[in-house]
Parts: C-alpha cells; sequence; structure tokens
C-alpha cells in the first residue's frame, strides 16, 4: 500500500512538472528577478564605457508618443566575470559575445527561460567591437521591440489568468467581440457602436468602437484622425459645452502595420487633449479588420495621468489591445518578439558566452 502511494503520488509530480513545462515553466524553475521593463547588460568595460556605446545608446532611447521623456527601459550593467547565479534570475538579459575566433559574422540569439521564469536572454555574438556597433545600431529598433514585446507577451498572461468580466461581456454583446481588460475598470459608458471603459481614478481607459468598411484609404493616418476626433467629439464630451476628446497636433501622431495573430492590423500612437481645456495624455489604437462583417473595429487605449509617469501604463494598455478577438478568431496569440535575423535557441542553463568559451 505505502509503495503504491509513493508511485501515485512521483506520478502526480511528474504530471505538474509536465504541466508546468506546458506554459514554459518547470516547478523546479525560480521566478525571475527585476522589475518590468528592466534590462540587464552583460558586457565589459570596452563595449559598454565608450562614449560611442551602440547598444547603450539604443536601450536608452525614449518611449514614442508621450508628453514627457521617459526611458524604453531601466537598464543594469555588469562585467561578465560578475555574471554569478543570483545575476541570472533576471527577466530580461543581454549577452554580449564579441570574438573574432569564434564569429565571423554578427547575429542575434534568445532564449526563454533558461534560469528563471519569465525570462528572455538575448545574445550578440560579433567578430569585433566595431562589427558589433555598426550590427546594433542598424538593428536598435528591433531590440527594443524584443524585449517591450516580451513584457507585453507577461502582460496579456496576466490578463488571461484574471481581466474583467463585465468588459469581456459588454464587448461580446455590443460587438460580438472579446477583449481582456485590467480588472480594476469599473466604469462605463455605452453610445451607438461605441463603448468606453475606465478606473474612478480614470487613469486607465480602453474604447472601442465600429464602423463599415469602405477601402483601404481607412488604414492612413488622415482618415484615422479624422474618424477618431469624429467619434470622440459625440462620445467623450467635456464637463462644459465646447469641450470634447480630441487628437493633438498631427505631426506628433505616429501609424505603422503590425500583426496580430498574423492578420493585419493598424497602430496608431499619439497625445490627446480635451478641447478648451487642460486635460491630455498619450493615446495607443489598433484598426483591425472584421471581414466577416465587412466592418473596421478600433480599440484604443489612453492615460490620463498628470505630472505623472504614463509609461508603464500606456504599454499595459498596449498589451491589452493584442486580445482582441475578433468572430473568426478562436484565441488570442502570444505578440511575436523576433525580428529578421533573430534566431530561437535551446539555452542549457550553463551554457553563457563566458562557459562555452570555458569548455573550449
Amino acid at each position: 500500500m505505502k509503495r503504491f502511494v509513493f508511485l501515485l503520488s512521483m506520478f502526480c509530480v511528474a504530471l505538474a512538472m509536465v504541466s508546468c513545462k506546458g506554459e514554459g515553466k518547470s516547478m523546479l524553475t525560480p521566478a525571475s528577478s527585476g522589475r518590468p521593463y528592466e534590462v540587464l547588460v552583460v558586457a565589459d568595460d570596452n563595449c559598454w564605457m565608450s562614449k560611442d556605446s551602440a547598444l547603450y545608446h539604443v536601450l536608452d532611447t525614449d518611449v514614442p508618443c508621450l508628453p514627457q521623456s521617459e526611458r524604453s527601459f531601466r537598464i543594469s550593467r555588469v562585467r561578465p566575470e560578475f555574471y554569478d547565479k543570483s545575476m541570472r534570475l533576471f527577466r530580461n538579459i543581454v549577452l554580449v559575445d564579441i570574438d573574432a575566433s569564434k564569429y565571423t559574422q554578427t547575429k542575434f540569439k534568445f532564449a526563454r527561460n533558461v534560469y528563471s521564469a519569465p525570462q528572455m536572454i538575448m545574445t550578440i555574438q560579433s567578430p569585433t567591437q566595431e562589427e558589433f556597433d555598426k550590427y546594433v545600431s542598424r538593428n536598435g529598433q528591433a531590440i527594443v521591440d524584443f524585449f517591450t514585446r516580451a513584457e507585453m507577451n507577461r502582460e496579456v498572461a496576466l490578463l488571461k489568468k484574471k481581466h474583467n468580466k463585465t468588459i469581456s461581456a459588454k464587448v461580446g454583446s455590443m460587438f460580438d467581440c472579446d477583449i481582456w481588460m485590467p480588472i480594476e475598470m469599473e466604469s462605463y459608458k455605452s453610445g451607438d457602436h461605441f463603448f468606453w471603459a475606465s478606473t474612478n481614478l480614470n487613469d486607465l481607459n480602453f474604447v472601442m468602437y465600429s464602423y463599415p468598411f469602405r477601402d483601404n484609404n481607412t488604414f492612413t493616418k488622415e482618415y484615422f484622425i479624422a474618424k477618431r476626433d469624429s467619434v470622440m467629439k459625440v462620445n467623450l464630451p467635456g464637463a462644459r459645452e465646447g469641450m470634447y476628446m480630441e487628437t493633438a497636433d498631427s505631426i506628433f501622431v505616429e501609424a505603422r502595420n503590425i500583426s496580430v495573430d498574423g492578420d493585419f492590423a493598424y497602430e496608431v500612437r499619439g497625445l490627446w487633449d480635451m478641447k478648451n481645456d487642460a486635460m491630455g495624455g498619450p493615446f495607443v489604437s489598433h484598426v483591425r479588420v472584421d471581414r466577416a462583417n465587412a466592418r473596421v473595429v478600433v480599440v484604443e487605449g489612453f492615460v490620463y495621468n498628470p505630472a505623472k509617469l504614463k509609461r508603464d501604463l500606456i504599454r499595459r494598455l498596449n498589451a491589452a489591445l493584442y486580445t482582441l478577438k475578433l468572430p473568426s478568431q478562436k484565441a488570442v496569440a502570444e505578440i511575436p518578439v523576433e525580428g529578421d535575423g533573430f534566431t530561437e535557441e535551446k539555452m542549457v542553463p550553463d551554457e553563457t558566452p563566458d562557459n562555452k568559451a570555458n569548455k573550449q
């Protein structure tokens, strides 16, 4: 009997470990350290300390379309000899490996959940410092996007476990869609093909609206701004007559094509303000095509957080926008992290660049 209980216990443990590995994490894998959007760089002084350090300048760029300057990441740096067991638990790591005896060209590699979870480790291999700097400078946006999307995927994973069911139900009944929004959004307003949700502090805001799909001219910055302003003027008026939300100067609006679950989407970022009032902040919108119903569906997150930081708030909302499921979609897909030239590899826990060199 004792033997049966022991075997049953071992079976349950093994089953649990397999289940956790299906989510990218073993029961024995420790939780990662560091805060969201914090990156640890493992590089020697020659690479990091020069005034022309390409990697530092790439990671230290501003987040676009914010009213105040906010850096893309909080950066820490450690020399390779001090990259110990505790350092390897960081959630986001960049390993710099410059060695002419091992490499003839520069490339990016990445691995998931090597020492902790959730974790992303990017390795940049290059034969020389000069080639390294050139390659990193050319592909700087890809590096920023890589870690930004990794963090957004973590936010999506949190939303999957805990999101606002009321918003999901209202979006389902009004638009026949689904979306995962933060649980603290408890204020709601509905209009004609329009829905708005907000926290009681009004710092996090979500808007969704739809309109008939006419042609591809829908996906231009000028068309989007005109449509957005007309919708917001009707549905989000200010406290007094003549006050309403509008898009701030179009010069500061950025738009690009993106892919959501392999489908085309149009992402627009910019600043909003309240006409005839001193309110404003950043917004990000996803414009999607619901082909089955011949309509355009727009989901938007905007932030109102005067005199305070807004980076993490707008990124949190942007991650939530990726969870929109149109009627034809069955599940929420992971946001692709890799850019052109990225290779995912299976890294053995002790197989860092330094350890590889010591083995050879």
